[in-house]
Protein backbone atom coordinates (compact mmCIF):
# COMPACT_ATOMS: atom_id res chain seq x y z
CA UNK A 1 0.00 0.00 0.00
CA UNK A 2 1.25 3.55 -0.71
CA UNK A 3 2.74 5.77 2.61
CA UNK A 4 -0.05 8.22 3.42
CA UNK A 5 -0.31 10.34 5.99
CA UNK A 6 -4.16 11.36 5.54
CA UNK A 7 -6.94 9.67 7.12
CA UNK A 8 -9.85 8.31 4.79
CA UNK A 9 -12.17 9.92 7.91
CA UNK A 10 -11.91 12.21 10.49
CA UNK A 11 -13.74 12.76 13.60
CA UNK A 12 -13.86 14.75 16.57
CA UNK A 13 -14.11 11.44 19.10
CA UNK A 14 -14.44 7.95 18.67
CA UNK A 15 -18.19 8.26 19.91
CA UNK A 16 -18.90 9.87 17.24
CA UNK A 17 -18.69 7.12 14.92
CA UNK A 18 -21.70 5.31 14.14
CA UNK A 19 -22.33 1.25 12.88
CA UNK A 20 -23.76 3.35 10.07
CA UNK A 21 -21.07 4.90 8.67
CA UNK A 22 -19.19 1.70 9.18
CA UNK A 23 -21.45 -0.14 6.85
CA UNK A 24 -21.49 2.16 4.40
CA UNK A 25 -18.14 1.80 3.69
CA UNK A 26 -17.92 -1.99 4.17
CA UNK A 27 -16.43 -2.41 7.41
CA UNK A 28 -16.98 -5.09 9.54
CA UNK A 29 -13.96 -5.03 12.00
CA UNK A 30 -12.70 -2.02 13.56
CA UNK A 31 -9.43 -2.08 15.56
CA UNK A 32 -9.23 0.71 17.89
CA UNK A 33 -6.46 2.59 19.36
CA UNK A 34 -6.49 2.64 23.06
CA UNK A 35 -4.47 5.40 25.21
CA UNK A 36 -6.28 9.05 24.08
CA UNK A 37 -8.82 7.62 21.35
CA UNK A 38 -10.59 5.07 24.27
CA UNK A 39 -9.70 6.59 27.54
CA UNK A 40 -7.29 9.35 28.44
CA UNK A 41 -3.20 8.02 29.40
CA UNK A 42 -3.75 8.98 32.59
CA UNK A 43 -6.91 7.04 33.55
CA UNK A 44 -8.59 3.52 33.16
CA UNK A 45 -12.10 4.13 33.08
CA UNK A 46 -14.03 5.41 30.28
CA UNK A 47 -16.46 8.30 30.63
CA UNK A 48 -20.20 7.51 30.75
CA UNK A 49 -20.95 8.63 27.03
CA UNK A 50 -17.50 6.27 25.74
CA UNK A 51 -18.93 3.15 28.35
CA UNK A 52 -22.32 3.33 26.33
CA UNK A 53 -20.81 4.01 23.22
CA UNK A 54 -18.93 0.77 23.48
CA UNK A 55 -21.84 -0.76 24.67
CA UNK A 56 -24.23 0.14 21.98
CA UNK A 57 -21.36 -1.02 19.25
CA UNK A 58 -20.93 -4.20 20.61
CA UNK A 59 -24.84 -4.95 20.13
CA UNK A 60 -24.20 -4.60 16.22
CA UNK A 61 -22.51 -6.75 13.82
CA UNK A 62 -19.23 -4.56 14.13
CA UNK A 63 -16.54 -6.92 15.65
CA UNK A 64 -14.53 -4.40 18.03
CA UNK A 65 -10.48 -4.81 19.12
CA UNK A 66 -8.12 -2.71 20.82
CA UNK A 67 -4.81 -2.92 18.94
CA UNK A 68 -2.55 -0.94 20.73
CA UNK A 69 1.06 0.10 21.11
CA UNK A 70 0.83 -0.51 24.99
CA UNK A 71 3.52 -2.64 26.44
CA UNK A 72 1.28 -1.80 29.81
CA UNK A 73 -1.20 -4.71 31.74
CA UNK A 74 -3.68 -1.73 32.05
CA UNK A 75 -4.94 -2.29 28.55
CA UNK A 76 -5.38 -5.95 28.92
CA UNK A 77 -7.32 -5.31 31.82
CA UNK A 78 -9.38 -2.79 30.54
CA UNK A 79 -10.35 -4.96 27.16
CA UNK A 80 -11.27 -7.74 29.93
CA UNK A 81 -13.51 -5.66 31.93
CA UNK A 82 -15.70 -3.86 28.93
CA UNK A 83 -15.70 -7.41 27.39
CA UNK A 84 -13.21 -6.50 24.46
CA UNK A 85 -10.60 -8.08 22.45
CA UNK A 86 -7.23 -6.82 22.28
CA UNK A 87 -3.84 -6.86 21.33
CA UNK A 88 -0.63 -5.19 22.65
CA UNK A 89 2.44 -4.44 21.52
CA UNK A 90 1.25 -4.23 17.88
CA UNK A 91 4.31 -2.16 17.09
CA UNK A 92 1.97 0.16 15.17
CA UNK A 93 2.59 1.96 12.40
CA UNK A 94 4.35 -1.27 11.42
CA UNK A 95 2.38 -4.07 10.43
CA UNK A 96 2.55 -6.80 13.44
CA UNK A 97 -0.22 -5.84 15.42
CA UNK A 98 -3.03 -5.02 12.44
CA UNK A 99 -1.90 -8.37 10.53
CA UNK A 100 -2.64 -10.16 13.95
CA UNK A 101 -5.65 -8.56 14.42
CA UNK A 102 -6.97 -9.43 10.65
CA UNK A 103 -6.10 -13.02 11.12
CA UNK A 104 -7.81 -13.44 14.43
CA UNK A 105 -10.85 -12.34 12.76
CA UNK A 106 -10.30 -13.74 9.37
CA UNK A 107 -11.12 -10.88 7.65
CA UNK A 108 -9.52 -8.50 5.13
CA UNK A 109 -7.88 -5.28 4.64
CA UNK A 110 -10.91 -4.33 2.66
CA UNK A 111 -13.19 -4.89 5.61
CA UNK A 112 -11.09 -3.64 8.35
CA UNK A 113 -10.77 0.36 9.65
CA UNK A 114 -8.43 1.57 12.34
CA UNK A 115 -9.37 4.39 14.70
CA UNK A 116 -7.08 6.22 16.57
CA UNK A 117 -5.77 9.68 17.43
CA UNK A 118 -2.14 9.95 16.03
CA UNK A 119 -1.31 9.79 12.77
CA UNK A 120 2.13 8.89 12.69
CA UNK A 121 0.98 5.62 14.45
CA UNK A 122 -2.62 4.97 13.58
CA UNK A 123 -3.59 6.75 9.90
CA UNK A 124 -0.23 5.16 8.61
CA UNK A 125 -0.28 1.73 10.02
CA UNK A 126 -4.06 1.13 9.31
CA UNK A 127 -3.07 3.25 5.36
CA UNK A 128 -0.39 0.96 4.64
CA UNK A 129 -2.16 -2.37 5.49
CA UNK A 130 -4.89 -1.12 2.96
CA UNK A 131 -7.15 -0.65 5.87
CA UNK A 132 -9.53 2.53 6.55
CA UNK A 133 -7.81 5.09 8.70
CA UNK A 134 -9.60 7.25 10.97
CA UNK A 135 -8.89 9.89 12.62
CA UNK A 136 -9.82 10.75 16.04
CA UNK A 137 -9.07 14.39 18.19
CA UNK A 138 -6.73 13.10 20.86
CA UNK A 139 -8.78 12.94 24.41
CA UNK A 140 -5.98 14.97 26.60
CA UNK A 141 -2.57 16.02 25.56
CA UNK A 142 -1.62 16.24 29.13
CA UNK A 143 2.37 16.71 28.07
CA UNK A 144 4.37 18.56 25.86
CA UNK A 145 5.52 15.93 23.86
CA UNK A 146 1.85 15.41 22.84
CA UNK A 147 1.13 18.58 21.99
CA UNK A 148 4.19 19.13 19.72
CA UNK A 149 3.12 15.74 18.33
CA UNK A 150 -0.50 17.59 17.68
CA UNK A 151 1.73 20.49 16.00
CA UNK A 152 4.03 17.80 13.75
CA UNK A 153 0.08 16.69 12.70
CA UNK A 154 -1.65 19.90 11.64
CA UNK A 155 -0.13 20.31 8.04
CA UNK A 156 -1.83 16.54 7.31
CA UNK A 157 -4.98 17.50 9.51
CA UNK A 158 -5.70 20.62 7.11
CA UNK A 159 -5.27 19.14 3.72
CA UNK A 160 -7.31 16.67 5.21
CA UNK A 161 -9.94 18.88 6.03
CA UNK A 162 -9.41 20.64 2.92
CA UNK A 163 -10.44 16.58 0.87
CA UNK A 164 -13.53 17.03 2.76
CA UNK A 165 -13.14 14.12 5.16
CA UNK A 166 -14.32 15.25 8.14
CA UNK A 167 -17.23 14.11 9.21
CA UNK A 168 -20.16 15.86 12.10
Amino acid sequence: MPLSFLPRLMLNALTDLTPEMLQRRGITLLMMDFDNTIVPYTRNVPTPEMNAWLKAMQETDIQLCIVSNSKRQRVVAFSRQYGLDCITHSKKPFSRGICACLEKYQTTPDKAALVGDQIYTDVLGGNCAGLTSILVRAIDNHNIWLKLRHVAEQPFILIAKGMKRYER
